[in-house]
């Protein structure tokens, strides 16, 4: 796997197991390789893959079985198209307020709440912008 710089590893790391999944080459309840085993395949540090199956974890992804490793949650598939979804939706919302920024007269921005709103939204375009 290559990764990109512009993305914490262990969040490409879930992305790729994300996309196995909706992809259909890892099934709702089926085992998916250990920590020790996909750090050593992906050429990682192990504490790497750990943090990727916490985060799948706190999403309902994955889950683990005590002695017996992890396994992709029943509902998984759904799960992460649902949240592909409210990400368009969010980028969505975020790039057509960006448009309607640009049509704001500069004078505007001299009240309180113009101001205060123009700069969340310029916020929120420096992170989103790498979406």
């Amino acid at each position: 796997m290559e990764f990109k710089q512009k993305q914490t590893i262990y969040l490409q790391i879930a992305e790729s197991i994300c996309e196995k999944i909706v992809g259909g080459l890892l099934a709702e309840g089926e085992k998916i390789s250990s920590i020790r085993s996909l750090a050593v395949d992906l050429e990682v540090n192990p504490n790497t893959v750990q943090r990727t199956y916490e985060h799948l974890q706190s999403e309902g992804i994955i889950y683990t079985q005590r002695g017996l490793g992890y396994f992709v949650s029943e509902g998984a598939k759904a799960k992460i198209k649902q949240h592909e979804q409210q990400h368009e939706a969010v980028v969505s919302i975020i790039e057509q307020a960006k448009l309607l920024t640009k049509h704001i007269d500069k004078k505007q921005l001299d009240l309180p709440l113009f101001s205060d709103a123009y700069l969340v939204l310029s916020n929120s375009y420096a992170v989103i912008g790498d979406y």
